[in-house]
């Protein structure tokens, strides 16, 4: 049974956040909502993320505001690389033409997410406003893309956001068969070999928990986005031999 929600708080622009532990319950209408209105400037979504809290509304809504208890969050050593995938990966790594890259085509890979919307969605939440805003936060460090690239032409990608050494993941997209899964293990070995342990998953789905993502209290999430900002962001720069955190190294090239 639903219960009744308190009222939703209204941000003026630059105004704090409230305490997530204000969100709606799971019981209410809009479980994890925390607020509305505000900003979508640099810093508002700098001061958001580093509380755990992250925007997601469609267009002609205002701007919503989301923490959700629990939180989904995926541990990279925790990552189920299925034998099937496995091989699809060794294949990828050792295919001419076949490469990932971090940050090349930004705004290409999030006018891609544009057009795949959220499970439960029957529209894109990825607006206009939206790309703006991550746009500018990708300028400033603080957004990244990682690609798929095949024969010179973009397959797939997702991108994030990173505040020293935690990761929030946002939005991938396929334009071939499994090329968003292959950035996300690229993802997972840059994580791994760069000491990042968590990836922000957000919601729940059945696809990230058959990768090894799994539901967390967002007391503990919150204690692990502490701990990664205050540790120094690493190059965000992909390399070949970041494959071997996930491949064995007999599968390698010589």
């Amino acid at each position: 049974m639903q219960s009744q929600p308190p009222p939703l708080q209204w941000l003026a622009p630059g105004q704090d956040f409230p305490p997530s532990s204000q969100s709606w319950d799971k019981n209410s209408p809009a479980p994890g909502l925390l607020a509305a209105g505000g900003a979508l400037d640099v810093d508002t979504l700098r001061q958001a993320y580093s509380q755990g809290i992250f925007p997601w509304f469609s267009q002609g809504q205002p701007t919503l505001w989301w923490s959700p208890d629990p939180r989904m969050v995926l541990d990279v050593r925790e990552f189920r690389l299925h034998p099937s995938f496995k091989k699809t990966l060794e294949k990828f790594r050792n295919t001419a033409g076949c490469e990932i890259r971090i940050d090349s085509a930004f705004e290409q890979v999030m006018h891609a997410c544009s057009s795949s919307p959220r499970a439960g969605q029957a529209g894109t939440w990825i607006g206009p406003e939206m790309r703006a805003a991550y746009g500018a936060l990708h300028r400033a460090g603080l957004a990244h893309s990682v690609e798929t690239w095949v024969d010179g032409e973009l397959a797939g990608g997702l991108y994030c956001v990173a505040l020293g050494k935690f990761v929030f993941g946002e939005s991938m997209f396929s334009r071939s068969p499994n090329a968003s899964k292959i950035a996300l293990a690229a993802l997972v070995a840059f994580c791994r070999h760069h000491a990042i342990g968590q990836i922000d998953c957000q919601q729940n789905t059945p696809h990230l928990a058959s990768l090894g993502a799994r539901e967390i209290c967002r007391d503990l999430f919150a204690q692990q986005v502490a701990a990664g900002l205050a540790q120094a962001a690493p190059v965000w720069q992909f390399d070949a031999i970041y494959w071997q955190e996930l491949l064995p190294s007999s599968s390698m090239p010589t």
